[in-house]
């Protein structure tokens, strides 16, 4: 379980906890962007786009990455990644050591210059690839992939909610750190 670094920050990341709680999770019958099933479904992108919990989001994440050494920028797979890196970028201009941010298309432009990576110059450079949920770990490797073609150097994944179903060791196996602010026993939920 991961515990924000002041009382202010934890009181936020509570509050978001309550939140996903009452308005993020839903029962039923899913399938996962992995193509596994489950009884609940995390939906973060109603947050993450929800005005309540977005300042909240990227205080939390940019706390949640605050040692990972000499980065400059955060980002991720296009589309569930672009809210938490825009709040993480907005929060880091309040400090001294301001981040950028980048979206990771899922295939590179078929026009203009065809680029994949778009936003901050990454090449050479030192970065977080942030997520809503992870399940595989797929999604965030597949953007540290992109990245890596880029010339970048991602060093870590940061999700909010770790659905605790095999991300964490999918990304460490491939040398990068781990990183989540939520897991499912902050909600009350099992592993499926």
């Amino acid at each position: 379980m991961t515990v924000a670094s002041t009382p202010a920050l934890e009181a936020d990341r509570q509050s978001l906890i309550s939140l996903i709680q009452e308005e993020a999770v839903f029962h039923g019958d899913f399938t996962l962007s992995s193509g596994k099933k489950a009884t609940y479904y995390v939906d973060m992108r109603k947050l993450t786009l929800d005005h309540r919990a977005a300042p909240a989001i990227g205080r939390i994440m940019l706390d949640l990455i605050r040692d990972v050494d000499g980065i400059v920028a955060v980002g991720g797979l296009t589309l569930g990644a672009d809210p938490i890196a825009n709040a993480v970028m907005h929060e880091s201009a309040r400090t001294d050591a301001p981040l950028d941010a980048f979206v990771v298309r899922k295939e590179p432009k078929d026009h203009g210059r065809g680029r994949q990576l778009e936003g901050a110059d990454v090449a050479g450079k030192r970065v977080v690839v942030v997520e809503d949920t992870s399940t595989t770990g797929q999604s965030a490797l597949k953007a540290v992939e992109a990245l890596r073609r880029e010339g970048a150097e991602p060093v870590a994944v940061a999700v909010i909610v770790d659905r605790k179903t095999g991300a964490q060791a999918a990304v460490e196996a491939a040398g990068l750190t781990w990183l989540a602010a939520i897991d499912l026993d902050d909600l009350g939920l099992q592993p499926q």
